[in-house]
């Protein structure tokens, strides 16, 4: 038998700020969530927090 498809699926979070561009990795439920994340998170480039934006 198949396994169905788990809910968690691993998205990247993107800032791009004028120093450059900055990644991060983590894990959304995509029932309770269906729309693109969007998280301040702190970014080492601009050393400050940042919207990061859900990528594909």
């Amino acid at each position: 038998m198949a396994k169905s498809k788990g809910a968690r699926i691993v998205v990247t979070l993107e800032c791009r700020s004028a120093e450059g561009v900055y990644r991060y990795t983590t894990t959304k439920n995509r029932r309770n969530n269906p729309n693109k994340m969007e998280l301040k998170k702190y970014c080492p480039l601009s050393k400050k927090h940042e919207v990061f934006k859900e990528i594909k």
